[in-house]
């Protein structure tokens, strides 16, 4: 049965990286990948088009698809636009109308670009970490919000953090779950000390682990868990957090791998649909210059043959393919060092494909 993709490939550097996934994707069809894409508008690109950020004929297409790829929104041209139309309101929002609640991003380091770390290679060797991130709650959605003016005529911002139990235990037995497959060891990271709403976080995830008796939770405050992730990050096996701890500590986390641009993601509902995206943004200031690193996105496709498009096998093989084109020392801007290749987005997307 055909599987339907829709690929959205948003603003900046995201046409480019997007086109050089769906070259591997395309390559899988001679071998019998059964897949359709569809092309919609996201982000910026969008609102220029429609004047929204997320047209309805966007959403339609995402909702009917079995799986959706993402470039990436935003950029500098749309930073003076009312927040309510601005491009990150079409990334929230089809995470939010899909309940792409779990948020999948692996940091893995490639034993190739142990060198491309800024941490010693002793520190980082052999990294395999997962971060589990909420995707729908916590203090992006949080109500109330928004910009007042108090009665001396001063001007307050205001966000609301808030978790139902229900919201923490569906992302924590995505965690547990995860855990399972790989060590059995669960860090849940939150900030109890001071935020009632992360002490109901680590009672949550505390009573939660009783039905996991097999996987050892642990807890972290989220300022510690920032300083061991770049002390020693090895110690971690699932790292499970609240929708902005995640956002700061998986960035963290993928420089320990030598870049940003090596890393994928995946944000599934409770049935396994899923949007794959690279965890990096739109990287207006080298839009168009062919020098951004596509493996992220690429890899990002292998998720989605993984975990939605039920395909393991054309997953490990473009898994595969990427370590052998870093075996072969081609590199982008963002990984080049002395002694190997320097290559263009569509050359690294190119070499990707002759390597399967």
């Amino acid at each position: 049965m055909t599987k339907k993709i829709a690929v959205l490939a948003g603003d900046g550097i995201g046409p480019e990286i997007v086109a050089e996934a769906v070259k591997v994707l395309n390559a899988f069809k001679q071998d019998g990948l059964d897949i359709e894409l569809e092309y919609g508008l996201i982000g910026g690109a969008a609102y220029d088009e429609t004047g929204s950020p997320l047209p309805d004929e966007t959403l339609q297409m995402a909702k009917h698809a079995d799986a959706i790829l993402l470039g990436a929104v935003g950029g500098y041209k749309w930073e003076s636009l009312d927040i309510s139309v601005r491009p990150e309101k079409g990334l929230l929002g089809i995470r939010s109308q899909l309940n792409l609640f779990a948020n999948l991003r692996p940091a893995l380091l490639y034993p190739q670009l142990a060198d491309a770390s800024t941490l010693k290679p002793e520190v980082v060797a052999g990294l395999d970490l997962m971060i589990v991130r909420e995707l729908t709650g916590g203090i992006y959605f949080g109500q109330p919000r928004g910009i007042r003016t108090l009665e001396n005529g001063e001007k307050e911002g205001y966000n609301t953090l808030v978790y139902r139990e229900s919201e923490i235990n569906r992302i924590g037995r995505v965690a547990f779950d995860i855990a399972r497959k790989r060590q059995s060891r669960v860090c849940s990271v939150d900030k109890a000390n001071v935020l009632e709403c992360t002490e109901l976080w680590r009672e949550t995830m505390t009573t939660l682990s009783k039905d996991y008796a097999d996987v050892e939770l642990s807890h972290m405050y989220v300022d510690n868990a920032a300083m061991q992730l770049v002390r020693a990050p090895k110690q971690f096996d699932v790292m499970v957090t609240t929708n902005m701890f995640g956002d700061i500590l998986s960035d963290c986390a993928s420089m320990l791998t030598g870049s940003i641009g090596m890393l994928p993601s995946a944000s599934l509902d409770e049935n396994g649909k899923g949007m794959y995206e690279p965890i990096h943004g739109s990287a207006p200031d080298i839009a168009g210059q062919n020098i951004a690193n596509p493996l992220a996105t690429i890899l990002s496709a292998a998720m989605m043959l993984r975990y939605t498009l039920d395909q393991p096998a054309f997953a490990d093989r473009i898994e595969k393919a990427v370590s052998k084109v870093l075996d072969q020392g081609l590199r982008t801007a963002d990984i080049f060092s002395a002694g190997t290749t320097r290559v263009t987005t569509a050359e690294m997307g190119d070499a990707v494909v002759a390597a399967l």
